[in-house]
């Protein structure tokens, strides 16, 4: 199974572009329900949180593990992939999302000046900036924390005044800081949930990138270069999940990103 890993529920709006791109595949998500968020989280915890969740992945027999979620990309892949993998995983990848994303966003802008809206603790790492700048040195990054927006996602407050107050508040915010951007990256997976609030918010000229559909590019052209890991793969077109949380809180809070009748499995760390 290709593993997807998030600290919650997000993740699944990358899982869901992965089955368009590649149904044929089978997948194995994991959401740390029970310790998200992730983004307010030392360095520390969020590399212990996601080291766990990479060997459950393993021991549950997924060659190939994907991070779907930005703060433990921005926090844990390097750590992982140079200090775990090569001495007690050899043969196993863990892929992020930040990198693929950052290789993609120039071709969005005109004016060379890009917005990135995503958790405090992504925008800290300053993963976006440094990884963005190695692809598109020219590029001015303006980047913004939106500490309302995922919770307005898990409540279930999409589509209502106070979420979009909190968008508007968040955008107009972005752009009084860099008038000139034309592009917005949305960097956490719960924000394209958001989209119709954030589209109302944004002038027109402003186009929204959104990490679901680059990512799922990327893991094509990966499993293309890596047939030593895609002839590994299983292709039964099954999914399963695993949450830290209750299976039932889980399989509630799925709902709201378009994944209906499911079930999953509690597991505790």
């Amino acid at each position: 199974m290709i593993g997807v890993f998030d600290s919650g529920f997000g993740g699944l709006t990358i899982l869901r572009d992965l089955q368009k791109a590649l149904p044929e595949y089978d997948y194995l998500y994991l959401g740390d329900n029970a310790r998200a968020p992730y983004g307010s989280r030392s360095y520390e915890t969020i590399y212990r949180y996601t080291l766990q969740a990479v060997r459950e992945l393993f021991s549950r027999g997924c060659p190939l593990v994907i991070l779907a979620c930005n703060t433990a990309s921005a926090r844990a892949l390097r750590s992982i992939q140079q200090q775990v993998l090569p001495f007690e995983f050899p043969d196993r990848r863990v892929l992020g999302i930040i990198r693929p994303t950052a290789e993609e966003v120039g071709r969005f802008t005109r004016t060379g000046h890009i917005g990135i809206f995503a958790t405090a603790g992504t925008v800290s790492s300053g993963s976006y900036a440094i990884e963005i700048n190695h692809f598109y040195p020219e590029l001015k990054v303006t980047q913004h924390a939106c500490p309302m927006w995922v919770p307005l996602v898990e409540y279930g407050e999409r589509g209502t005044e106070g979420a979009q107050f909190f968008v508007q508040k968040e955008v107009d915010a972005l752009l009084a800081e860099d008038p000139e951007i034309d592009a917005v990256l949305l960097a956490c997976t719960h924000y394209p949930l958001l989209e119709k609030e954030i589209r109302k918010s944004l002038p027109e000229r402003v186009r929204i990138i959104f990490q679901g559909n680059i990512v799922s590019e990327k893991t094509v052209d990966y499993l293309r270069r890596h047939p030593e890991i895609e002839k590994r793969l299983t292709k039964s077109g099954k999914v399963n999940f695993l949450t830290t949380d209750t299976a039932k809180f889980f399989e509630k809070g799925a709902n709201l990103f378009g994944m209906e009748d499911i079930s999953a499995e509690s597991l505790t760390f």
